[in-house]
């Protein structure tokens, strides 16, 4: 039976107070929970008696079996799922000199945790491992972020950092970040290994972080010179410029 204290706790991580002090997170839905019981420490998973019949061996320090109606006092979802299921945060160690052999997404700023969780997931479609955060970008473990990643945080290490701080350190590396004076991201020199920085929803790139973009690109609409649409939603301009970065690598060299 699942407890009022119980139910309270996991309600209390939609709040990153509370988050911080467990040091937990809160993931919900058949497949979700199914992908990341197998990266994370379980903490405690509520689950119907259904969904545990179509899983194997559940890792899980606390196993409570619950009611459609007991989820549904706990679960911050409009439609609660079969099961739920608290984890606990991985301790990740950034290694800078590892970055310099890879393709690493930089936010600066972001706030909406539903841009950031499909951010995440972009990251992984194209073999982005890590993603480096400013301490102001939203946190990745809100529980809307965790839903918008689609299990894809299994496989992304999320870092946050002073992040001028941190650029600034950077020196040896090409920092790509994206404006509307910047060179066409369809013709310029793209490396396979660096840094892509992706500014704030409605501010774009903060100055402080402007100064350490040693190229700047641009995503060009169709057709030019027409009027269109002032910006893209942050998650799809990532996508494009992503996409674009990992095209290059498909193309033969003449």
């Amino acid at each position: 039976m699942l407890s009022k204290n119980k139910i309270k706790l996991i309600r209390s991580l939609e709040k990153k107070k509370y988050r911080n002090e467990t040091a937990c997170f809160l993931a919900e839905g058949n497949k979700l929970v199914a992908d990341l019981i197998s990266f994370f420490e379980c903490e405690c998973l509520i689950a119907k008696t259904s969904w545990l019949a179509t899983q194997g061996d559940i890792r899980a320090k606390e196993l409570i079996l619950a009611e459609e109606n007991e989820i549904e006092k706990a679960s911050l979802l409009k439609t609660p799922q079969e099961v739920l299921a608290v984890f606990r945060q991985p301790q990740y160690v950034l290694d800078n000199e590892q970055l310099k052999n890879e393709l690493t997404l930089v936010l600066d700023g972001i706030q909406d945790p539903g841009n950031l969780g499909t951010i995440i997931r972009l990251a992984d479609w194209f073999g982005i491992r890590r993603v480096i955060c400013s301490l102001d970008t939203a946190d990745v473990y809100n529980p809307k972020a965790i839903q918008a990643t689609m299990g894809a945080i299994a496989r992304v290490q999320v870092f946050y950092v002073a992040l001028p701080d941190w650029l600034s350190q950077r020196k040896d590396m090409p920092v790509y970040g994206t404006f509307l004076e910047g060179n066409t991201v369809y013709t310029e020199t793209l490396s396979p290994a660096g840094l892509i920085v992706m500014g704030n929803e409605g501010k774009g790139i903060s100055p402080s972080i402007e100064k350490w973009i040693t190229r700047k690109l641009y995503i060009p609409g169709y057709p030019p010179g027409t009027e269109s649409s002032e910006s893209l939603n942050v998650a799809v301009a990532t996508a494009i410029v992503c996409s674009e970065f990992r095209r290059r690598l498909f193309i033969s060299p003449s």
